[in-house]
């Protein structure tokens, strides 16, 4: 659902009887033509209550973090796009059990549409990055996700990004290169291709999910179980045809494919979905930038990696962009 903007228009009131009328809410019978219904008026969160979505938002995205710890530290190798599609499916089916709910008119495809470009297409492309590219380069290329986010805002959402949103992501883009970048990073066309689409998958989805909201009655839950089995259902045959199975699995396995699926995935994208339905596009964009912040964190805690002067900056830098790019409780100028 899009932020609705209400400008106030004003009225010629050539005497004091029509000002009363319209003080009164009487419709004039003026020859000025009827004006179009009014657009239903958002109410806008408290700033806090606005933090609190962004708090619980930025769990995805900062879950999301932890997969590469998880990936090599759990899960069989050189099986990404099975990890892709045990996250997906399993996930989406279990949500569609417990919510006992299908899409009905046009969010059938609608719900296919986000699947794909959540999951069923972003997923593939995203493992073929990183096998392709170093972590940090893979990551800078991801973190102009806000900036794409407001193009589309533009053609989709009607919103113009204010210079405080650009220069956010700016800033953003550029605390990640310092984060995760590092000298000896190699260039790989393919693979910065496969990235720059994937993020420009993830960016049109979060601008379409702010346009179509979510159908009425229907849970988040229910929403991202159809995102996730349509996303799933693309990634399996895929997976099992390029990787197949392993010729068995350990409890290693099976707890890091259930963390990813539960935790990583079904509870995460029901997170970020909200923050999306309750935010401003362009701040739960923002919020995407915490997914390097873990990853190095968590890279520092359990594989026992150090940070420089450098990666701190880059550290503050991140998280300040994160901030900056909250938008302002106020409305913005027309």
């Amino acid at each position: 659902m899009s932020d609705t903007r209400i400008k106030s228009t004003s009225i010629n009131t050539p005497s004091r009887t029509q000002a009363y009328t319209v003080e009164q809410n009487v419709e004039q019978p003026a020859t000025n033509p009827p004006a179009r219904p009014a657009a239903p008026r958002t109410t806008r969160p408290s700033t806090k209550t606005a933090a609190g979505f962004a708090a619980l938002a930025a769990i995805g995205p900062a879950t999301w973090g932890t997969t590469y710890v998880t990936t090599t530290e759990l899960l069989p190798p050189d099986r990404p796009l099975l990890a892709a599609a045990l996250r997906a499916l399993p996930a989406g089916l279990i949500l569609l059990a417990l919510t006992r709910r299908l899409p009905s008119g046009d969010w059938w495809w609608k719900a296919a549409v986000l699947g794909i470009l959540n999951f069923g297409a972003f997923f593939p492309l995203l493992f073929f990055g990183a096998y392709h590219l170093p972590g940090g380069v893979a990551s800078t290329i991801s973190a102009v996700m806000p900036l794409l986010v407001a193009g589309f805002g533009i053609g989709v959402l009607k919103v113009r990004p204010t210079r405080r949103t650009l220069l956010a992501g700016l800033v953003g883009v550029a605390g990640v290169a310092l984060l995760v970048l590092r000298g000896s990073a190699t260039v790989d066309l393919a693979g910065i291709a496969a990235m720059l689409t994937a993020t420009t998958l993830m960016a049109l989805a979060v601008v379409l999910s702010k346009r179509w909201g979510r159908p009425e009655g229907t849970s988040l839950l229910a929403l991202t179980g159809w995102q996730l089995t349509a996303g799933g259902l693309v990634l399996a045959p895929i997976a099992l045809t390029a990787e197949g199975l392993p010729d068995h699995f350990t409890g290693a396995n099976v707890a890091g494919y259930t963390y990813l699926g539960i935790i990583g995935t079904a509870l995460a994208y029901a997170l970020w979905f909200r923050g999306i339905e309750r935010l401003p596009a362009s701040s739960v964009s923002f919020l995407g930038l915490t997914n390097p912040v873990v990853a190095t964190l968590a890279g520092l805690v359990i594989l026992g990696q150090t940070l420089t002067v450098w990666q701190v900056a880059g550290l503050v830098l991140v998280l300040g962009s994160v901030v900056l790019g909250q938008a302002r409780r106020q409305a913005p100028r027309a």
